[in-house]
C-alpha cells in the first residue's frame, strides 16, 4: 500500500465504517480534556471544537439518503484532527500542519485566539482536504457530487470561527487597533481557506492514478498548512 493510499484512513477507523457506540468522536474529543492542560494550544482548539460537534449532533458535514454505512464529511474531517492529536499523545508524529501547535502550548506571548485559529487552518488546509477524499473513495464518487455536502461542512466551520471570536477574542479595552493581534486576525480568512482545501481535494483525487505524486502532493499541502499555521502562532506580546 502506497503512503497516499495509507493517508487516506485515519488510525482506527475503516475506509467506510460509520463509527459504533454513542457519537465517539465527541467522546474522543472529552477525553482530550485530561490529556491536555487547559489553556494549552491544543486544549484551547479542541474545546472550541467540541462545543460545535456537540450542537451539531453525530451527523453534522452532512449525510446523504443513500449512504447510511458510510461515515459523513464531518465525521471524517474530525477523525482526522483526533487522529493527529492522539498520535502526539503518544509521542508519535502528527501531520507537520498540527506540530507548530504543539511546540508553543505554553509560550507566553501566545493568545488563546491563536491557538484556535491555528488548530483551525490545520483542520481546514490538511484534515479536510483528505476527509474527501475519503469520503468520495468510500462512495465511489468525484469531489464535485459532494459539493452540498462540502457547504454544509462549510456552515459547521463558519459556526467554529464565530464561537472562537466570540469566546476568544479580546474585548476593545485590551485590544488596540494598533495590537499586533488585530492585523493577525485580520489577515486570515476562513472562506480563502476554504477554496483552497476544495482545490487541493479536487487535485488530490485527480492524482490517485499516480500514487508517489500524490503522496507529494499531499505532503506539500500538509506542509503549507503548516507554514500558515507558524504565522498565526506568532507572540504578539
Amino acid at each position: 500500500m502506497t503512503q497516499i493510499e495509507q493517508s487516506t484512513v485515519p488510525a482506527g477507523a475503516g475506509a467506510g465504517a460509520l463509527p459504533t457506540g454513542e457519537f465517539p468522536v465527541v467522546e474522543r474529543m472529552r477525553g482530550l480534556r485530561s490529556r491536555w492542560p487547559s489553556g494549552s494550544g491544543v486544549a484551547v482548539f479542541n474545546e472550541a471544537y467540541l462545543g460545535v460537534v456537540e450542537r451539531a449532533g453525530p451527523d453534522f458535514g452532512g449525510r446523504g439518503p443513500d449512504d447510511r454505512d458510510a461515515a459523513p464529511l464531518g465525521v471524517r474531517c474530525a477523525e482526522r484532527y483526533l487522529s493527529a492529536v492522539e498520535t502526539a499523545t503518544a509521542g508519535g508524529r502528527p501531520p507537520e500542519c498540527w506540530r507548530p501547535l504543539l511546540p508553543y502550548r505554553r509560550h507566553p506571548g501566545v493568545r488563546p485566539l491563536q491557538f484556535a485559529l491555528s488548530g483551525l487552518h490545520a483542520h481546514i488546509g490538511h484534515d479536510l482536504v483528505l476527509a474527501v477524499v475519503d469520503r468520495c473513495h468510500a462512495l465511489g464518487c468525484a469531489p464535485p457530487e459532494l459539493d452540498g455536502e462540502f457547504e454544509r461542512m462549510g456552515d459547521l466551520l463558519v459556526s467554529l470561527e464565530e464561537r472562537i471570536h466570540e469566546d476568544l477574542m479580546p474585548g476593545p479595552e485590551l485590544l488596540g487597533i494598533a495590537d499586533p493581534l488585530t492585523h493577525l486576525v485580520s489577515s486570515w480568512s476562513l472562506e480563502r481557506a476554504r477554496e483552497a482545501a476544495w482545490s487541493a481535494a479536487r487535485v488530490l483525487w485527480r492524482l490517485r492514478g499516480f500514487p508517489s505524486l500524490a503522496e507529494e502532493f499531499r505532503q506539500r499541502t500538509d506542509a503549507g498548512a503548516g507554514l500558515v499555521g507558524r504565522f498565526l502562532l506568532t507572540p504578539c506580546r
